[in-house]
Formats: C-alpha cells, structure tokens, sequence
C-alpha cells in the first residue's frame, strides 16, 4: 500500500495585516515569545527596526503553525516537526543570521535540519528562562533608579555594548556603532532603560528589550564593580519588577545554567525557572 505523503506546507513573509493573528498565535505562549510579540507591538510585522523578517507557515488549511524572525537572530515558535524543518530549510538562506534561541528541544530539532553537515555552532549556551510573577517586598527601594534620558546614552551605550561582548564575542560599538546607537536611543525614548548614577557615575542599569501585557523581558543587567555585594543589584532588580508587575503579568529573564550563584540571587527575589533554552552562536 502506497503511504501517504506528508502535508505540504507554506512558508512566506507576514505581512501588516496579519498582526492580530500573529499575536494571537505567539500569546499562547506568552513569556517564550515575549521577544517576538514585543518586537510587533513595538514596531509593526514589517519594519527594519525588527533587524529581520517575519514569516508564518501555515498547513493545507491555512491556519498557523509556526511564526519565525530571522535576520541577525533566529526566534521561532514552531508548533509542528514540519514547521521546524521549514523554517530551518528557510534560514539556510539567510546568511547574515548569526544567532539562534528558543526552548532546548526546539533547538535542537531545529539545528538538526539547519546545518545538515555543517560544522557544530561556534559557541552553545544553556540557559534558564527565569520568570517572577509576584512582586518582592523584601528590599527597600533605591531612590535614585529611574528610566534614562538621551542625556545618559554614552554611558549606557558603552556598558550595554561591553556586556555583549563578553556574551558573544562582539560588541556591537564596534561591529554596528550607528545601529546600536539607535537601538539603545528608541528603548530610552520608550523608557525601557532603567539607570541609578550617584556623582556623575552609573551604578546599576538594565534594558527592557520587549514588553507586552503578558510578560517583560529584561537584559543587560549591569551594577558597578566597587558597588557590588552591596545589595544594590538586588534592591534595583526588586523595584524593576515590582513596577514592571504593574504593567505586565510576568517579568522574565535568561541565566547561563552553569551560573549557580546567580541563578540563585535571582531566585532569592521571586524568580522561578520557567523553561531551559539554547542559545547558538555560528
């Protein structure tokens, strides 16, 4: 008996009128897909400001089964094994793709059918998605933390940029100055970026990088080297969340797995582990 052949189905870009049915698809798992969701709240589905495209796959029927970005970074959110490999096969197109993220066995599965024979990813980071949902009371608050203006962009730029560098390899000062200029510009105007300076000096700051009324994603966390095991990291953060609670059902963020020490200061302010992700860099 001839076996039946698997659905084909279709890949293409998203474009503005599908917004209400992308964010729909990706609030069924609202903190996973906080950066795709954030990124088209914030921006629309078709912007250079995403540093990507967004695509849909949809199945005979034309409902979705997965809805990617890719351009520098790869997010996805495929919720069929065929729509994994589709996006994969799509992304082999995209050269200037650099990084790739999600939930570990969706990585996985994905980089299965990305790179084929290829060499392993340059480097590979497992990482918990931490997430609070209660706001902590324990800590007294920092008077002055406060979203940042244009005026403090040189300092936030520089140290934003130095953290990823000691993440990727790259810092974008030096790789994309303009585009990273204006990246950190638009989340100040939004006032996504959050900074405490004493004598002309930053003492803490952190990037809310997308934001949606599910969750908050925060990154480039960040206290002064003399300042530290003072207990301003922990009062700063615990002020953040309970703003960010105000606005949002969750407030999430990534720790390196082999980071005992600072999984554990998160945890000690409400933080739980929500999901375990890769983060591949080739």
């Amino acid at each position: 008996m001839q076996q039946p052949q698997p659905e084909q189905l279709n890949v293409s870009p998203l474009a503005e009128s599908h917004v209400a049915e992308a964010l729909s698809f990706l609030s069924e798992r609202p903190v996973d897909n906080v950066i795709m969701s954030g990124f088209i709240r914030d921006h629309g589905l078709v912007s250079p400001q995403n540093r990507g495209r967004f695509y849909s796959c949809r199945n005979g029927a034309g409902a979705l089964e997965g809805v990617a970005l890719v351009g520098d970074g790869i997010c996805f959110d495929a919720r069929s094994e065929a729509a994994t490999k589709s996006f994969a096969t799509l992304t082999r197109c995209s050269p200037e793709s650099r990084l790739l993220m999600g939930e570990r066995e969706q990585v996985q599965r994905f980089w299965r059918y990305y790179a084929l024979d290829a060499d392993a990813p340059r480097r590979l980071r497992d990482v918990c998605l931490l997430e609070q949902r209660l706001p902590f009371g324990g800590c007294e608050p920092i008077h002055g933390l406060r979203p940042a203006t244009p005026d403090d962009l040189d300092a936030v730029v520089a140290i934003h940029s130095e953290l990823i560098g000691e993440e990727t390899g790259d810092e974008p000062l030096l790789s994309d100055r303009e585009g990273f200029l204006r990246r950190c510009l638009r989340r100040i105007e939004r006032r996504r970026t959050w900074a405490w300076f004493e004598d002309g000096r930053i003492i803490y700051k952190a990037d809310v990088i997308a934001q949606t009324p599910e969750a908050a994603y925060i990154e480039g966390v960040y206290v002064h080297p003399r300042e530290r095991h003072k207990g301003y990291g922990r009062r700063c953060l615990a002020q953040m969340g309970r703003q960010l609670l105000e606005q949002a059902n969750a407030v999430c963020l990534f720790v390196d797995e082999s980071n005992q020490r600072t999984q554990d200061f998160y945890l000690s302010i409400g933080y739980v582990c929500a999901s375990r992700y890769h983060i591949l860099y080739f």
